[in-house]
């Protein structure tokens, strides 16, 4: 899953594109994790500034055998994810590894790559930020993925206490900033 393609002024397009159909979403839908009295005064979602060098090709380490990874919550329950890869990256001169989870029994190619880096707590939420990556071959067949911190995103608990959000497991901290993605949500 490379990027041999990869044109940046259409990159930058798209994701600008995605970006205004989920304040669309966030602003108006009954299912947006906006507080109903927060959406009259909502004009959208903070945003880093698009940057393809936050766009990096990982080598998958995929696990035969996952390792259950026991995840803390924001209301502090344990949910348990298998970590069924692990990607291996250089980003700002540094060599990284995220881990990449699935729920057991889930049958979905997606996978979950939740996050910390040097912008937690600060620029962006406390709890960290999520990314879902969609192999186009089944993950047993992946060498390599595009890791795209522009698509990184807040868990729907950083807008209302109301949600139960999944925090990265300490093995996901990242020792970088990360200037890329969603940026920490302020209400209105």
């Amino acid at each position: 899953m490379t990027d041999d393609a990869f044109d940046p002024e259409k990159y930058v397009a798209e994701l600008r594109e995605k970006r205004r159909e989920k304040d669309d979403f966030f602003d108006s839908h009954p299912q947006s994790p906006v507080p109903p009295a927060e959406r009259e005064a909502f004009d959208g979602l903070d945003y880093f500034d698009p940057d393809p060098d936050f766009r990096v090709s990982a080598t998958v380490e995929t696990h035969a055998d996952p390792e259950p990874v026991v995840m803390d919550t924001t209301a502090g329950r344990e949910v348990r994810y298998l970590r069924v890869a692990t990607f291996h990256f250089e980003l700002r001169d540094t060599d990284l590894e995220l881990g990449a989870y699935q729920q057991e029994h889930d049958d979905s190619p997606t996978l979950f790559v939740p996050f910390r880096d040097k912008t937690t707590g600060q620029q962006t939420y406390d709890g960290g930020r999520y990314m879902e990556l969609t192999p186009d071959v089944p993950l047993s067949e992946l060498d390599d993925i595009v890791v795209d911190f522009n698509i990184a995103y807040n868990p729907f608990c950083a807008f209302t206490d109301t949600f139960d959000c999944p925090l990265p497991p300490e093995e996901n901290w990242l020792s970088v900033v990360v200037p890329a993605g969603e940026k920490k949500y302020e209400s209105p």
